[in-house]
């Protein structure tokens, strides 16, 4: 099954970048327009395993959550993901893992503020935010590249910028307004977004960004509701720079963003796709991040690009029983313990400091490219019934130096983290040296080579407060990555590109507190991506994941639960100069099977298209037509709790004025 399934796609992958070339170009004839490219750009020119989700994919997706933004991206598995609830993301078997939420191995950042990583029973990650706000999305697999920005990120990383007034004006004085609609067949779908950019001057630029998304019940292919319940999510945020000085080489940056939502009785479970034992709750969630940058780039001097950055990430879950709506109400055994839990109310702040500098000299024959710097960073958490609260401090000093010597790049990090923990369970301090080394070597016929080992420690958590042996014990976890890398131009005619890259990792974990039972995890997988286009518009890309887990806990060779799904996704696409682009996109997971319950394979098939006229009346505006799950499969992704939606057509209506 597997291997068959595997075969398949392949093929299909091989025929449409073969295709893409010749017998479909050969139909068409087009006027010369510009170089074409792929949706999706290969990082062929870093050692990281990084995947870049542009502003034209964010808007190409119709996206509803931030989870439907990287699904596609190879090593990621979405725990559930169609609505912001129960839902989350997981890179390489660590970060969201269904019912406890969060083992925070996976850092999400908005704007450098730390979001969305927190243990809470039932309720799940709760990145609630819209995708709507955002104009690019950073994944980094696995630790390397990650000792910049926080420890512990054995999964890896996720970064979300917020959009820029200039991303609309151009960078010149004036206003714009951008109006987006919306709409949803399956479960009622429907946004509205509404941006205003403004530049009084080339040195000042302000915007305003507020989005209304809801969604009723969706269906998944079998006609059943994949959950009881909708959500209503309105978002917004503002954003201001402000650029002075000589050579304008000081510049301030605020930005704010906002998500609130209301539930009336709901299943507390928010992996439940309907009410259970747990009963359902009237559930209020606020989250709301702030960042405060200051840059300053010195003319004439290379050892001076300072950042100076406070970020505040906030969020608030209340929840309210619903009396009568659980059968355990009635058991005076159980229901004096569960009672504080459906009525527990989560509130915790992350806030952060940083201080760093980039650094260009050369030392002989090296070049160097330094980044240094200072993070403080204070969490604070409320006490709840279901997460103990108190107060985590950390102070970390980093280093990276990308060292390059002809086509060598050899990049040494390190990070240094101390920690004090403060609370009514008791006090702790703890402190770990981690960091790694990649390196990177560029032929001039266009193949690189690369590898990195990189060591980290995930420190004691406030989740675990009540533990006392877990409050003194970091996880640690090493990872070791070698890969080669692809790129050229003119491939097989004039103007066509082409790109791919193939990173095979080993991750070992061990001293692990987040899992009952499990003390060490060993993981190994594949992951590959690759595009090519043409200058006729033609453009194919591809994205995979192969992966192997085990718990390894006293010599043991079990399955781990959280391998992440053998999957190939597959894009291929035409555009029309900038006016056109039609896309069919498809997306297979391989079988798989844990503690005798299988996951079935599944092929979906996505199609999308984009009309932007650039002349005449219609000029300014977008349209939009999405057909995902183009056959209504009925399936569950792997590590999912509720079924994918079923088929369903999306429209979305653009106007810039």
């Amino acid at each position: 099954m597997r291997t068959s399934l595997s075969v398949r796609v392949a093929l299909l992958a091989s025929c449409a970048m073969c295709f893409s070339t010749g017998a479909l170009a050969q139909d068409i004839t087009l006027d010369p327009v510009v170089l074409a490219k792929s949706k999706r750009e290969v990082q062929t020119d870093t050692a990281i395993s990084e995947t870049v989700v542009t502003e034209e994919e964010v808007e190409d997706r119709q996206a509803g959550t931030i989870a439907e933004l990287v699904d596609t991206v190879p090593g990621v598995t979405l725990v559930n993901g169609s609505s912001p609830q129960g839902s989350g993301i997981n890179i390489r078997g660590f970060g969201a893992n269904g019912t406890y939420g969060s083992d925070q191995k996976v850092l999400i950042q908005v704007d450098g503020a730390n979001v969305g990583s927190e243990e809470l029973y039932r309720i799940g990650t709760q990145l609630y935010t819209d995708p709507s706000l955002y104009k690019e999305v950073t994944v980094v697999r696995g630790m390397a590249g990650t000792f910049e920005y926080g420890s512990g990120a054995i999964g890896g990383l996720v970064r979300l910028e917020t959009k820029d007034a200039s991303d609309f004006t151009g960078g010149e004085p004036g206003f714009k307004l951008r109006q987006t609609l919306q709409f949803g067949l399956n479960g009622g779908q429907f946004a509205s977004s509404s941006v205003l950019a403004w530049q009084p001057s080339e040195d000042l630029e302000l915007l305003g960004n507020y989005t209304y998304r809801s969604q009723e019940a969706q269906k998944d292919g079998n006609g059943d509701n994949v959950s009881d319940d909708g959500y209503e999510l309105p978002s917004w945020a503002v954003k201001a720079r402000y650029r002075f000085g000589q050579d304008r080489a000081h510049a301030l940056m605020f930005s704010m963003a906002e998500t609130t939502s209301e539930e009336t009785d709901v299943p507390y479970n928010s992996f439940a796709s309907a009410t259970d034992n747990f009963g359902n709750v009237d559930r209020s969630v606020f989250s709301e991040t702030r960042t405060l940058r200051y840059t300053y780039d010195a003319p004439g001097n290379d050892w001076l690009n300072l950042t100076v950055e406070h970020s505040r990430a906030e969020q608030q879950i209340e929840s309210s029983y619903v009396s009568g709506s659980s059968v355990l109400e009635a058991n005076p055994f159980v229901w004096p313990n569960l009672q504080p839990l459906v009525n527990a109310d989560q509130h915790y702040v992350t806030a952060k400091t940083t201080v760093k500098n980039q650094s260009l000299f050369q030392t002989g024959v090296l070049s160097h490219d330094l980044r240094y710097g200072y993070e403080h960073i204070q969490k604070d958490r409320l006490d709840a019934s279901s997460a103990p609260g108190g107060n985590d401090l950390r102070d970390a000093f980093f280093v990276v130096d990308d060292i390059q010597w002809g086509g060598l790049t050899l990049t040494p990090a390190i990070r240094y983290e101390k920690q004090a923990i403060r609370s009514d369970y008791g006090d702790y301090a703890n402190e770990a040296l981690m960091g790694g080394l990649s390196a990177r070597y560029a032929f001039d016929n266009g193949m690189t080579v690369f590898g990195s080992a990189s060591y980290s420690e995930n420190l004691p958590i406030l989740d675990d407060l009540t533990n006392a042996d877990y409050m003194e014990r970091s996880e640690k976890a090493h990872t070791f990555e070698l890969g080669a890398a692809y790129e050229r131009s003119s491939l097989f005619s004039g103007g066509d590109s082409a790109a791919i890259k193939l990173t095979h990792y080993r991750t070992e974990v061990w001293d692990v507190t987040s899992y009952s039972g499990v003390t060490n995890i060993a993981l190994q997988g594949y992951e590959l991506e690759g595009s090519y286009s043409t200058d006729s518009g033609f453009y194919t890309d591809v994205n995979s994941t192969w992966s192997f887990g085990r718990d390894t806990t006293d010599g043991a060779e079990n399955d781990w639960q959280y391998t992440p799904a053998n999957t190939l996704s597959v894009a291929v696409g035409k555009r029309w100069g900038q006016e056109f682009d039609l896309s069919w996109e498809v997306v297979a997971n391989a079988e798989r099977e844990f503690n005798d319950v299988t996951t079935d394979q599944s092929v979906v098939h996505n199609l999308r298209a984009t009309y932007r006229p650039q002349s005449g009346a219609m000029e300014g505006y977008e349209v939009r037509v999405g057909l995902e799950n183009a056959g209504d499969l009925d399936y569950t992704p792997y590590l999912a709790t509720r079924s994918a939606p079923g088929r369903n057509l999306k429209l979305t209506l653009t106007k810039t004025f």
